[in-house]
């Protein structure tokens, strides 16, 4: 799969799970503290087979936690879905 297009479907699949988890967590209005482990349970395959790797859900889950405090500092408004499956990108390949 070509880079832009890669990147284009991670990033579509970090904004679907995203909506998914606001859905799931929705009366504790988005709160969840163990949310990089049900993101990691929620990206875990697709990710897997987009990327055509082996991936734990461990390092997926430490690679969540590590970009949520590059994007809190670098751009805390920004587009997460976006910066989540660049840093992904450059992480995984």
């Amino acid at each position: 799969m070509a880079h832009k297009k890669l990147a284009a479907a991670r990033e579509k699949l970090f904004h679907r799970v995203g909506k998914a988890h606001h859905r799931a967590f929705r009366d504790s209005a988005g709160e969840d503290p163990e949310w990089p482990m049900w993101y990691a349970e929620h990206l875990h395959g697709e990710l897997v087979n987009l990327l055509d790797l082996e991936l734990s859900k461990s390092k997926l889950i430490y690679l969540l936690v590590v970009a949520e405090k590059k994007q809190s500092k670098k751009k805390p408004k920004g587009d997460w879905p976006k910066y989540y499956a660049n840093f992904m990108l450059k992480r995984l390949g």
